[in-house]
């Protein structure tokens, strides 16, 4: 092969393919890992909403306690919990990306060095059994029992309510797969 063809090869390659030798990740694997993403942003949402203020259909007892800390330290809580979940989603993109293989040359300490594939599959592999079994324990029984209170919303704001937090159950297996493919690709024996 000629010079020409193997620097166009080359350069057409992600960087961490070049640098570590590990395969770019298949198209299914980076749309899952955006997919990751967009599973956080309704309820996130939905409680940056409720924490500002708005009526989400919480009546009685509970309605009377989250209506004392918003807006307030409750405005902050939900913001903050929404931005973690936000982030740790994102997290997953790094599965498919050369910045999860080499760590960004900005990050103090570590930059620039290659991220030791088990310091990223561990974390994800337990945090898409956590997701997981939250999503399947919701989706089995737990919802339900929990939107069956009295004082929990009902009508249209149950139904908003549960169409927010129902993407948040694909999150965990999105990860899982996604987790499988950075492990097959990384942990391959040359």
């Amino acid at each position: 092969m000629s010079k020409i063809m193997l620097k166009s090869r080359v350069r057409d390659r992600p960087a961490a393919a070049v640098t570590t030798g590990v395969p770019p990740a298949p198209r299914w694997a980076e749309l899952a890992a955006r997919a990751t993403l967009w599973t956080t942003v309704p309820s996130g949402v939905w409680r940056i909403a409720f924490g500002f203020g708005v009526p989400v259909g919480f009546t009685g007892a509970t309605g009377a306690a989250f209506a004392e800390h918003q807006p307030g330290w409750g405005t902050v809580y939900v913001i903050v919990l929404s931005a973690v979940a936000e982030s740790l989603a994102f997290l997953t993109v790094g599965l498919v990306r050369p910045w999860g293989q080499v760590a960004p040359r900005w990050i103090p300490l570590i930059g620039g060095r290659r991220v030791r594939p088990l310091a990223a599959i561990v974390p994800a592999a337990l945090g898409s059994v956590v997701l997981t079994w939250t999503g399947m324990s919701a989706l089995f029984g737990g919802w339900a029992r929990d939107m069956a209170d009295p004082d929990s919303p009902q009508g249209i704001a149950a139904a908003v309510m549960t169409l927010a937090y129902l993407p948040l159950v694909a999150w965990g297996p999105l990860l899982g797969a996604v987790t499988v493919d950075f492990a097959r690709r990384t942990l391959r024996r040359r």
